[in-house]
């Protein structure tokens, strides 16, 4: 059987050596201490509209993570700081979803997706520093999840207004989702009785009101809606976050979940491609080939047995379809053709995840190609050093 090693080191090289250097140079405002939005092709700023908390927070995981670049520990930090100085709502409490060119806030919306990430961002960084400013600001996370966002049914609202009224938008499926996998990151990092009981409580209200119980699928809005739909990719992701978690696997979340991966396969995956959208009867809605769903396409076979042969013409078809000397392409369309020309500073973070998700120990690899380990500072210590 074909060896999946090399085609995954040049995956790891890539992203190292092309990728993460853009978040460094080119797509880092200094004078913000933010990333920009995106870069075109030639890795010029795309003109500024807005700056989102949660890019800022993917950024934040981006830099604590174990890529070991030089430079890396000193970004964390300001990133850290950023989500603090520009986005915290010092009136409300919480954080607000964007802010425009200027640093002023754009949109004051309150959304369970920028909080989601925030509470995942943080922990994960506190994991890394130990910092006791990095645990008081997630533990003012989780609180306003548990009071602003929280339902009675165990879900949770998708949007809420910049003083907590209510928008009626009620749950969906994508914040809930990343709002599990940033609970399981709290867990990796401490002991939390109250984020345990949450994060079961959640994938139990998922189960009753989420999955669509012919095939176990992963809906977008709950059940019942009109026009809802399914997205292969989501399934991969949930897949993954259920199937590597002793505390969920087991659960009928990750039954329902695990019954629906064939199915996702058949219908949503096609000549390698993952398709972005499709109605419960597998019709393709969206065939748009997205990276982050090939992405999460990759790291979910890994933890599939017999995946080899599979795995490696998924890694082969990132690298042909997604992969180019300047970085990624972001979409191709359902014939193939590149759709969307510029990069998100988004992006790496699903990247980056499913490099950690990749490396299995049978393969006897690295999880990162190149680098020494580093001890990442305290944010307060970088505070002078970064205009903050």
């Amino acid at each position: 059987m074909s060896d999946p090693r090399p085609a995954l080191t040049r995956f790891q090289q890539h992203f190292a050596e092309r990728i993460v250097p853009l978040w460094q140079g080119p797509g880092w405002n200094a004078d913000m201490a933010l990333p920009y939005e995106a870069l075109d092709s030639q890795h010029r700023p795309l003109p500024v509209q807005r700056y989102r908390a949660m890019a800022c927070a993917r950024q934040l995981y981006l830099f604590s993570s174990r890529i070991e670049q030089p430079g890396a520990a000193e970004r964390a930090a300001a990133l850290f700081r950023s989500l603090q100085k520009h986005f915290h709502d010092a009136e409300h409490g919480g954080w607000f979803y964007s802010i425009d060119a200027q640093g002023k806030p754009l949109d004051r919306r309150k959304d369970l997706y920028t909080h989601a990430f925030i509470v995942f961002a943080c922990a994960h960084y506190w994991g890394k520093v130990g910092e006791g400013l990095v645990e008081a600001t997630l533990n003012g996370a989780l609180e306003v999840v548990a009071e602003q966002f929280a339902r009675d049914d165990g879900l949770y609202e998708a949007s809420l207004g910049e003083d907590w009224s209510d928008l009626g938008s009620g749950p969906l499926q994508n914040p809930q989702m990343h709002l599990a996998e940033a609970f399981l990151q709290v867990l990796a990092v401490r002991e939390d009785d109250e984020v345990r009981q949450s994060l079961l409580q959640l994938c139990d209200a998922l189960q009753v009101q989420f999955i669509e119980p012919s095939h176990g699928l992963m809906l977008e809005k709950p059940r019942g809606a009109v026009d809802n739909w399914f997205e292969p990719g989501h399934q991969f992701e949930w897949f993954y976050l259920l199937d590597t978690s002793p505390l969920l696997r087991g659960t009928a979340l990750h039954a329902s979940i695990t019954r629906a991966f064939d199915y996702a396969e058949q219908c949503g995956v096609k000549d390698t491609a993952v398709l972005a959208m499709l109605d419960v009867d597998g019709k393709v809605i969206d065939a748009t080939q997205r990276i982050w769903a090939q992405a999460e396409y990759l790291r979910a076979l890994a933890l599939r047995p017999g995946s080899e042969a599979r795995l490696l013409a998924q890694l082969q078809a990132l690298e042909s379809r997604f992969l180019h000397d300047g970085g990624w392409h972001e979409c191709r369309d359902g014939n193939g053709a590149v759709s969307r020309h510029d990069m998100p500073s988004t992006t790496p973070y699903h990247l980056a995840t499913s490099l950690e998700g990749l490396p299995r120990d049978h393969w006897r690899i690295s999880p990162w190609p190149t680098g020494r380990s580093r001890t990442l500072p305290s944010p307060g210590s970088l505070a002078s050093a970064q205009g903050c």
